[in-house]
């Protein structure tokens, strides 16, 4: 099975795609004009901010739907994509590769965005920002009422003219290394198409 849909089922992810993924509904300003992409503490701060004020709305529908548009906005999506299939890039035919890119973002939502409203009373701290040249590790605590804090550290790097999250380490596990090599797994046992194909299914 995909690190995705199993991470997904724990208390963390959800919650940290929700501070990092939503926005606000659309009767209020978009997300853009309120992230702080200048400074990455302030990048993940603002961030958990719009996400967890758009889950305590109650809206599905409008935080649905702004979904894909902040994963574009505040994630280095491509970068990360690549990253999870890069033992096979060579290895797969250019239509291959759009396919994949092209399922990517819907196989995230897909799989995440109705979960992320147990997570509505979740809370982010951050805890110190550590630069590492034109990225930066951002360690912060995720806290869900009545449980313990859980550490996690967001990878963002300078992309363009702001800061995007590049990667996620969450309670001493690096989702992109565990993701990719789930996708490995995956694609050694199915074949590349198949792996597109369930993708799709989630999306």
């Amino acid at each position: 099975m995909i690190s995705f849909v199993t991470l997904a089922r724990s208390a963390l992810l959800p919650a940290l795609l929700a501070t990092a993924s939503l926005t606000a509904p659309a009767f209020v300003a978009p997300a853009a004009a309120a992230v702080n992409t200048q400074e990455p503490g302030a990048f993940v701060d603002t961030l958990a901010d719009e996400g967890f004020a758009v889950l305590r709305t109650g809206s599905r529908a409008a935080a649905r739907s702004q979904f894909q548009s902040l994963l574009t906005q505040h994630f280095a999506v491509d970068q990360i994509g690549d990253r999870l299939i890069r033992r096979w890039r060579p290895k797969i035919t250019p239509a291959q590769y759009a396919s994949y890119k092209a399922a990517f973002p819907n196989f995230i939502i897909g799989t995440y965005a109705d979960r992320l409203f147990d997570y509505a009373r979740a809370d982010l701290k951050l805890v110190r920002t550590v630069p590492q040249g034109t990225s930066a590790a951002v360690m912060t605590q995720v806290t869900k009422p009545g449980s313990s804090p859980i550490n996690a550290v967001w990878t963002v790097d300078r992309v363009g003219g702001g800061y995007k999250v590049t990667n996620l380490t969450v309670a001493g596990i690096n989702l992109a290394v565990t993701q990719a090599a789930d996708f490995d797994a995956y694609i050694q046992r199915n074949g590349f198409d198949k792996l597109v194909a369930f993708m799709k299914s989630r999306g």
